[in-house]
């Protein structure tokens, strides 16, 4: 999720796969959006890693040879270099293009949910309004939507552009060298077991945080409705105290999920570094004695500075999408409910009393059809 929340670990909903399912069968009524979507993610996801192998054949066939020429041909230098920007002016061009189209299955999914979501809270039960506090029930329209809305137009997009970046990176990675490959992954092991560890902290807390959200903005739209009876009944002490503990219940939540998600992706980007430093004193002893060339170092170091970024952008957009389908779990809860059945055969008509003392209607009024006789309702 971009923004401040970015960086943070997220609560797994309860039934991740089913959940995103339902939210994707919303997705699918833009199916040829969808496939375009797709194919452009592919597009700059590839112009990305090709673009990074460019610095093999500069370094090696133009960079070098031309060291202490006096007179060199700068022909296929420049050639090579208006390659290098076409393609990465095309990946470009198909992030945007992704980004875009995006935004319009957005929109058009969460339109969709959100009527669905108001129409089914129509036709449920007052015994539901009851049990559920307005503050809870908006906080679907609010806080569970919005979260939804990056998602789909970010969190979902970026993760498979990541993982094709990720995927790409590291064939490429492979081929170049196997041997610094191999350092890559094992220290790739340390930042995932980090990442893991520090992570399973906070989740609970995120969790936590958006259920207490749920709880004091219900609370507080019942104590403002509810103010007149508030001030009646003197319980203005009782009111304060109870919205007191409920707020230190979610700063506290706050605190601890902020807290060991700030310290996530420092020690991420610190290893980060640490593995290029370690990927460039291991290529320039294999260069010194003849295993590798300028080139592949040059290319190989970008790869490893690239690969960790994507790396980092999984991690994040997997949280938001966890944030995400933990806030549609809560929207699917409502449109789950059962509506009320309407199964009553009363039906109520202007009626007076005639000559003999009996009921009869003083409207044209439709048959039930029940056979039902008219009764007096007392007021």
């Amino acid at each position: 999720m971009p923004g401040p929340h970015s960086n943070r670990p997220a609560a797994k909903p309860k039934n991740a796969g089913k959940t995103l399912s339902r939210v994707m069968k919303y997705m699918f009524a833009y199916k040829l959006q969808l496939a375009a979507v797709t194919a452009a993610i592919i597009v700059s996801s590839a112009a990305n890693v090709a673009g990074t192998y460019f610095l093999k054949p500069i370094i090696n066939q133009y960079i070098v040879p031309y060291i202490g020429s006096n007179n060199p041909d700068m022909t296929g230098f420049i050639s090579m270099i208006g390659i290098l920007a076409a393609v990465y002016a095309l990946g470009v061009a198909a992030t945007y293009a992704y980004n875009r189209l995006m935004l319009n299955i957005s929109t058009g999914t969460l339109y969709k949910l959100r009527t669905d979501l108001f129409t089914h809270m129509e036709s449920l039960p007052i015994k539901y309004f009851d049990t559920h506090t307005h503050g809870e029930l908006m906080s679907r329209y609010t806080n569970d939507i919005d979260t939804l809305r990056e998602m789909i137009s970010h969190g979902i997009p970026n993760l498979l552009s990541s993982v094709l970046t990720v995927t790409g990176i590291f064939a490429m990675m492979i081929v170049l060298s196997p041997v610094l490959t191999v350092l890559v992954v094992l220290v790739l092991i340390l930042m995932l077991f980090v990442m893991k560890k520090i992570g399973g902290l906070s989740a609970k807390y995120f969790r936590k945080q958006q259920k207490e959200i749920g709880r004091v903005n219900g609370y507080i739209e019942e104590m403002i409705e509810g103010q007149k009876v508030v001030k009646v009944f003197s319980h203005e002490e009782t009111v304060k105290s109870n919205f007191e503990k409920m707020n230190d219940e979610l700063c506290h939540a706050a605190t601890n999920a902020h807290t060991f998600a700030g310290i996530l992706m420092p020690i991420i980007g610190n290893l980060s570094y640490a593995l290029y430093s370690l990927t460039a004193t291991a290529g320039a002893i294999m260069s010194i004695y003849g295993y590798i060339d300028i080139g592949t170092i040059a290319s190989f170091l970008q790869y490893t500075r690239t690969f960790t970024q994507p790396l980092n952008q999984i991690s994040q957009q997997m949280n938001s999408i966890l944030t995400a389908l933990a806030g549609a779990e809560r929207i699917f809860e409502v449109l789950d409910e059962k509506p009320e059945v309407d199964e009553g055969i009363v039906e109520l008509v202007y009626a007076r009393e005639n000559e003999k003392g009996e009921l009869e209607e003083t409207e044209s009024i439709p048959e039930s059809g029940h056979g039902g006789s008219l009764t007096r309702m007392e007021a």
